[in-house]
């Protein structure tokens, strides 16, 4: 079970006696910690005495095994847990087998680790009488699902789908950072219902995502001097190429997406609206795509898709040299060649 399905109702069944926590996103493995913990005790993990947590890397398994058959003075059950276990699964995996198969019934071990065997003789014995939560990161639409749902959930607002793939772009895959930019959007936002991708430019990323935008936009007006500098102030300020590829995907996969539909005969205007460009940037879009021509437009989503498998490693050119020659494919200063 993903831990995003196990948050969503965690009381739902009792918690048994073997947990595991796999993967490593840490958002994730503190929200299902807090839910298990208040779920059995019925408090906060921090003022529990009945909690006991124990460094994987440093300890040994009779340790753990006393500590889980000791009988609490404060609460029913208490609760086990073996953080970074990784090792101390593989160290006393035997020894973990034989206590899964007669596990202490007033108590719960948690095994916090990153990698999980599915196909080993313990994990089977976790999955036919304990709880699996997996934990590991998310991405694409699993990920900006989760977004919204945490938008609405936590905050009350209703996220637009572009502004979540705007927030993943500008901020990453890590929940507790993404989180953290949804309340700021929250407050920014005010009374009003939605966040919209207009509000995530405004406030999210700070210089660098205005940077970043400043960038595309002079992309977009052919002028490529300043484009470059942008790029070079971003790259000397250690921000990542695939990370400002993300970026310029954003806006221009927009732009690739209306010239497909305005040759269905959808006015350029209305289809760069229906694609998702800010109301304020269609005119001057529209002016960028009839300046470079038909023939290149249609050519824009491949040429991202090159850029992006040549900052995966396809080409052994330096990455700063990938993303200026980019920039001026895009500009349409560079001759047009089939991809």
């Amino acid at each position: 079970m993903h831990a995003t399905d196990y948050l969503k109702n965690p009381t739902k069944q009792d918690v048994p006696p073997l947990v595991v926590l796999h993967g490593g996103e840490w958002q994730l493995k503190q929200s299902a910690l807090r839910a298990i913990v208040t779920h059995v005790l019925g408090g906060d993990e921090e003022d529990d005495l009945s909690v006991t947590r124990f460094p994987g890397k440093e300890t040994e398994l009779r340790s753990v095994r006393d500590e889980l058959l000791t009988v609490s003075m404060f609460a029913n059950q208490r609760i086990v847990i073996v953080d970074e276990a990784d090792e101390f699964i593989t160290k006393h995996r035997d020894s973990l087998e034989s206590y899964a198969d007669e596990p202490a019934r007033s108590s719960t071990l948690i095994l916090n680790c990153k990698s999980w065997r599915k196909n080993t003789r313990l994990a089977k014995k976790f999955a036919a009488s304990g709880l699996e939560i997996d934990c590991s990161e998310l991405a694409g639409s699993r990920l900006t699902k989760w977004l919204t749902e945490q938008a609405r959930d936590q905050h009350g607002k209703q996220l637009q789908r572009d502004a979540a793939g705007l927030m993943v772009e500008l901020v990453g895959t890590g929940l507790a950072l993404l989180d953290q930019e949804l309340g700021k959007l929250a407050a920014y936002t005010g009374d009003r219902d939605q966040i919209t991708a207009e509000d995530v430019h405004a406030l999210v990323g700070g210089w660098k995502a205005e940077t970043t935008w400043a960038m595309t936009n002079a992309v977009r007006d052919g002028n490529v001097a300043f484009a470059l500098q942008c790029l070079d102030q971003l790259l000397n300020a250690g921000e990542a190429a695939p990370k400002l590829l993300g970026g310029i995907n954003f806006v221009f996969r927009k732009l690739s997406q209306a010239t497909e539909r305005s040759r269905t005969g959808v006015p350029l205007n209305v289809a760069l609206k229906d694609s998702g460009v800010f109301p304020r940037d269609i005119d001057a879009t529209a002016h960028y795509l009839r300046r470079i021509g038909r023939p290149r437009a249609e050519q824009i989503l491949a040429r991202l898709l090159r850029a992006d498998a040549d900052l995966k490693g396809a080409s052994r050119i330096p990455e700063r040299l990938q993303m200026e020659r980019l920039l001026l494919d895009l500009a349409g200063t560079t001759p047009a060649t089939p991809l």
